[in-house]
């Protein structure tokens, strides 16, 4: 797991370019503590820089940029899991091997087979790959973008890396005037949107081709997740796969951990890892002396189960408060959440821990939120005439209120009805704008696929997939786990894993009383009781007392407009959710006054 950037540039300077790579790769230096390389190409003016966290071949060898048979160059951020299997398929094609990397690997299946080698590798990862002979600079994500990757491409020159912060050292980028909009509608900024105007996130299951000659790109998919097919598939075959993926993820030269909140997902994949390493797994929980929001009670009950080393934390008021700043500084992008990541990440690495495993994926597979239950009755409802769905406008009830983003087509305006934080007319108070400013805005981007072939349950699965996870989820895991160097690892969106629930028919995938039923019933003898058979709480802070006496949020709220001023004053008062709050927080910590 690393942080990678890079330029291409014919009309530029080369040690210019050298400079400006070298400023952007120190912007990132938090997400790879261990070493830095530069590969500088005169006669292409291309630079590529690199900086490591170590967790596959720590030696020497597996610097990186890395060069592969004097033509092909490579920096990676990511992990392939099933870079073994296809080391001994690649030698057997002739392929010789000088490291124990799984980065080599990559090299060796493009020299072998292209960009079809891009569908072969199962993990995460972004990457820049260049070809030094055709000219050729590649850049690719994974199928679920779990790993980050943003670009900038104007008047014959590319600019990519793992952070939007990077761009800094590159010269002025118009501002996205139209980031708080977003921000305030959905409580992060939905793909492709990002703080930056012309700075893009390549497209997971994407690869962007730049010919370095010419200045010319194209974009192409390699792979794309479908839930259109339709096999049987049964709970033993779950477990099954779901073992083998932890398996995988566990492959590590460097010490690794287990995230146990005291939920099904955390405990599933806890249960599997101890499987493999029982001696040598090390959980870890976060918990509160607040009882209502600790989950201790259930993180015991696991621990007890486990019989592993196990690393738990009290945080309190205090520590979260002095925190703060630095959290917020550490966000690449604004988002609503990602605190308690920032906060397990910080514990992990004290604990000497590279890399841990988390259990993201598992309610948006499986028919963890309720968007599972209301997604029918949302489709039935967004039918009504647009005239009587923006009647709820002057409501006091939220939900009659949020009823007008149902007059947005498709599912873009079914997750902001079920999931969305503000209303048009109240983001036009907040930034002194028109309403029609607003709902134009919010109705341009993102552009989402069309879903109807899929049923109900399928379309909140694809929402929660496409939209909450890979904008918020996902996102906050990288960026507040790598500002503590700590790689986050995520089985259940193991190629397999993914393609398998996919695969499912509804009525065996999300079968049951109980939200994510099939994982229960698929380890009932293995997870305690307790565990599973509660209500259900989100990995959160005591954050309403807490932000509420926080001087920091005091100070920041001192030059907030008369609206968020207000809205302070009615989330001291218990009247409005945090989430909604950390938003306003957002905007006011990157001087935009609301």
């Amino acid at each position: 797991m690393c942080r990678i950037a890079g330029i291409a540039d014919k009309a530029a300077n080369q040690l210019f370019l050298e400079d400006q790579v070298k400023a952007m790769c120190l912007l990132q230096k938090h997400g790879g503590p261990d070493d830095e390389g530069i590969y500088s190409n005169a006669e292409s003016k291309l630079v590529l820089g690199h900086r490591r966290l170590a967790l596959l071949d720590l030696s020497p060898a597996g610097h990186q940029p890395m060069i592969f048979a004097n033509r092909f160059i490579i920096s990676f951020n990511g992990e392939i899991y099933n870079f073994p299997d296809l080391k001994n398929e690649l030698q057997l094609l002739g392929q010789k091997f000088y490291t124990h990397s799984d980065t080599e690997v990559i090299l060796a299946a493009f020299a072998q087979w292209g960009t079809q080698a891009f569908s072969k590798l199962k993990g995460m990862f972004a990457f820049a790959l260049f070809d030094n002979v055709t000219n050729q600079l590649y850049l690719v994500r994974d199928p679920s973008g779990i790993k980050p990757l943003y670009y900038f491409l104007q008047n014959n020159r590319l600019e990519f890396a793992s952070e939007i912060r990077a761009f800094k050292a590159t010269g002025t980028k118009n501002i996205n005037k139209n980031w708080p909009v977003f921000q305030l509608a959905y409580g992060h900024l939905p793909e492709p949107v990002t703080t930056l105007q012309d700075v893009k996130p390549l497209h997971k299951g994407c690869f962007l081709q730049f010919d370095i000659n010419n200045g010319t790109h194209s974009l192409q998919s390699f792979t794309h997740y479908s839930y259109l097919s339709n096999k049987a598939s049964s709970a033993f075959d779950l477990k099954n796969i779901l073992k083998e993926a932890v398996g995988r993820h566990l492959l590590s030269d460097a010490p690794i951990g287990v995230f146990l909140s005291g939920g099904i997902d955390s405990g599933i994949i806890s249960l599997l890892a101890a499987e493999y390493q029982k001696q040598n797994l090390n959980s870890l929980s976060l918990y509160f002396e607040e009882a209502v929001f600790s989950e201790k009670l259930y993180q015991d009950l696991m621990i007890k189960k486990l019989q592993c080393s196990h690393h738990q934390h009290l945080l309190t008021q205090k520590e979260f408060n002095d925190a703060l700043p630095k959290i917020l500084q550490d966000m690449d992008m604004p988002s609503c959440d990602g605190i308690n990541t920032w906060f397990i990440s910080k514990y992990a690495a004290a604990q000497g821990l590279k890399a841990v495993l988390s259990g993201i994926g598992g309610d948006e597979l499986f028919g963890g939120y309720p968007s599972f239950r209301r997604m029918r009755w949302s489709s039935a409802i967004q039918k009504i005439p647009a005239s009587l769905l923006k009647a709820g406008r002057n409501s006091g009830v939220k939900r009659l209120r949020r009823l007008q983003y149902l007059t947005i087509d498709g599912i873009k305006g079914q997750y902001l009805f079920l999931r969305g934080q503000n209303v048009p007319d109240e983001i036009a108070e907040y930034l002194e704008a028109t309403e029609k400013e607003i709902w134009d805005i919010l109705k341009s981007q993102p552009i989402s696929e069309e879903l109807a072939l899929l049923d109900a349950p399928n379309r909140a699965s694809w929402m929660e997939m496409n939209m909450y996870m890979q904008n918020q989820l996902l996102r906050d895991a990288d960026v507040m786990s790598m500002a503590h160097g700590i790689e986050i690892r995520v089985p259940m969106l193991d190629d397999a894993v993914v393609k398998n629930a996919l695969a499912m028919p509804s009525n065996i995938k999300y079968h049951g009383a109980l939200p994510k039923q099939i994982l229960i019933d698929t380890f009932i003898n293995e997870l305690p009781q307790q565990v599973w058979d509660r209500p259900k709480m989100g990995f959160a802070f005591p954050f309403t007392q807490w932000l509420g006496s926080s001087a920091y949020v005091e100070e920041l709220m001192q030059g907030a407009g008369v609206h968020t001023r207000h809205s302070y004053e009615q989330f001291k008062n218990g009247k409005l959710h945090w989430s909604k709050f950390m938003s306003l927080i957002m905007l006011q910590s990157r001087g935009i006054a609301a």
